[in-house]
């Protein structure tokens, strides 16, 4: 399946959510839910409400989630399926496999300013684990791993810039950072409390169980 590369604001006004897709942006006025939270607020007439099927609903809470982790839906339904045989609650299991993607690591620890940034960083080289250079985006970090920039690439203007701008950010619980080093710690694997989609993940877990 190809790749959407389409305007990512799209995306975002299709789930009627802000999934973070164009990074800092994202944090502004200039974010389009925002823009279009304050029409409404103003009272400018939204898109008329239709009835929604019960499958509907739980398609639109699947396309926010993979949406939100900028995934196409074969690298998406692998990895429900891998928290589909682990023990314990799938939803919640499926949410900590998303997260401990090194593309979703690269991003949650500052040093790319949205998942597709990191994705990229990431195959182009420019990350180790452990010592051990990575360009494989689904790669799964574990409790313990250390993520560092490579030697080499230090001095990259945009991961320069990045690693600045990641002192002022705020790394989830599960994350330590080291922006002078530019690397970070997996301290443990995320809880359904530290991950912050905004979904109902039991929603998807429905859709697929369908």
């Amino acid at each position: 399946m190809s790749r959407y590369i389409g305007p990512a604001c799209r995306l975002c006004k299709a789930e009627g959510a802000k999934l973070f897709l164009k990074g800092d942006r994202c944090y502004t006025a200039k974010c389009a839910i925002t823009k279009s939270e304050g029409a409404t607020v103003k009272g400018k007439k939204g898109r008329p409400r239709t009835k929604v099927s019960e499958y509907g609903i739980r398609l639109r809470e699947k396309q926010k989630l993979r949406r939100f982790y900028g995934m196409n839906e074969l690298q998406f339904k692998r990895f429900f399926e891998i928290a589909n045989k682990q023990t314990g609650q799938t939803g919640h299991n499926f949410l900590s496999l998303l997260e401990r993607r090194l593309d979703n690591v690269v991003y949650r620890l500052g040093f790319a300013n949205s998942r597709k940034q990191a994705r990229q960083l990431v195959m182009h080289g420019h990350f180790r684990v452990n010592g051990k250079r990575v360009d494989i985006p689904s790669y799964l970090v574990d409790s313990g791993d250390v993520v560092a920039v490579m030697e080499k690439s230090r001095d990259v203007a945009l991961i320069k810039e990045n690693a600045e701008v990641a002192t002022a950010r705020k790394a989830p619980e599960w994350l330590e950072v080291n922006a002078e080093k530019i690397e970070g710690k997996v301290l443990s694997l995320p809880s359904r409390e530290q991950i912050d989609a905004p979904v109902t993940e039991q929603l998807v877990v429905e859709f697929y169980a369908r």
